[in-house]
C-alpha cells in the first residue's frame, strides 16, 4: 500500500514535538520511570516488563499497583525472580489485584520469568536467542521475525499478556520501544542486537487520536495490529531508522491536550 505523503509541515510539527517530549523529565510521570531505577541490565529489563504489563487504565492506579511489587521484590527484581522469593513475598488468589487481572495472573507472569532466568542470565539474552531461532527458520531470502510475538509466545497462558494477532498490543510495543531504542533519554537501548527500525508504534488512545487529527491515518481507524502498522509505515518518511521516535510526539500532544 503506498501511503499519502506527509506534507513538509507537518514533518516539521512533528519534529518539534519529539524534540520537546523526548527529555529526561518525560519519564518523571511516566512508567518509563522505573528503567532508571536500576543499574543492573537484568533488574531493568524484569522491572520494565512487570511495569509494561501493567500499563494499561489510570496512570495513578496502575503505577501504584507496580510499586507494590517493586517494594516486595526489593533492589533487584531479577533476583527476586529467580531466587523464587516471589512465591512468598507475593499473595496468590483469585481476587483482583489491577482491573481484571487476578494475584495469581500476575504469579503466572512471574513463573515464566522465573524459568526464563533460570535459562538465560537476562530476559535480553533470552530474547534474543528465540529471535535468532526464528531468524534461521526465515532462511536467507526470508524477512527477520517480529519480536513482540516471540514475547507473547513465550507467555504461554499467561492471561496477562496480550496473545491476540489483530491486537495494537501495545504494552509490549512500548517495552520494546524502552529495549531497543538507543541514544534516548528516556529509553535504554539494551537490545542492541534488535533494530530500532523494525519497531511498531505503541498504539494508545493518545497515539491514535493525534494521527487521525495530523492526517497520518483516515478517520474512523482503530487501535489494531494492521493500524499500528500502517502508522509506522507513515512515520518512517519522518524518521526512516526510528519510527517509534513519533510515539513521544503523538503521546506528548494528545496527553497535553
Amino acid at each position: 500500500m503506498i501511503e499519502q505523503k506527509i506534507p513538509v509541515k507537518t514533518k516539521k510539527l512533528l519534529c518539534r514535538l519529539a524534540d520537546k517530549y523526548e527529555t529526561c523529565c518525560f519519564c518523571d510521570s511516566d512508567p518509563s520511570c522505573i528503567l532508571h531505577r536500576y543499574a543492573d541490565a537484568a533488574d531493568a529489563e524484569t522491572a520494565a516488563f512487570i511495569m509494561a504489563v501493567l500499563s494499561f487504565g489510570r496512570r495513578d492506579l496502575f503505577m501504584k499497583k507496580a510499586d507494590m511489587i517493586f517494594s516486595c521484590s526489593g533492589a533487584h527484581p531479577s533476583e527476586w525472580i529467580r531466587s523464587g522469593k516471589w512465591k512468598k513475598d507475593f499473595p496468590g488468589g483469585s481476587g483482583k489485584f489491577y482491573r481484571f487481572y487476578s494475584y495469581d495472573d500476575l504469579r503466572a507472569v512471574f513463573a515464566v520469568l522465573q524459568e526464563i532466568l533460570h535459562e538465560e542470565k537476562t530476559f535480553g539474552s533470552y530474547m534474543k536467542k528465540r529471535y535468532d531461532e526464528a531468524r534461521g527458520t526465515c532462511g536467507n531470502g526470508g524477512s527477520s521475525p517480529e519480536l513482540a510475538p516471540l514475547i507473547s509466545s513465550a507467555f504461554g497462558t499467561c492471561r496477562a499478556v496480550s496473545h491476540t494477532k489483530q491486537s495494537a498490543n501495545k504494552r509490549i510495543h512500548m517495552f520494546l520501544r524502552w529495549m531497543v531504542r538507543t541514544g534516548s533519554p528516556v529509553d535504554l537501548g539494551l537490545w542492541t542486537w534488535f533494530s530500532p527500525s523494525d519497531l511498531l508504534i505503541p498504539l494508545d488512545t493518545h497515539v491514535l487520536q493525534e494521527s487521525v487529527k495530523l492526517g497520518l491515518i483516515p478517520e474512523g481507524s482503530t487501535g489494531t495490529a494492521g493500524t499500528a502498522r500502517r502508522l509506522t509505515d507513515v512515520l518512517r518518511q519522518v524518521w526512516p531508522d526510528d519510527p517509534a521516535r513519533g510515539d513521544f510526539a503523538l503521546f506528548g500532544l494528545g496527553m497535553d491536550q
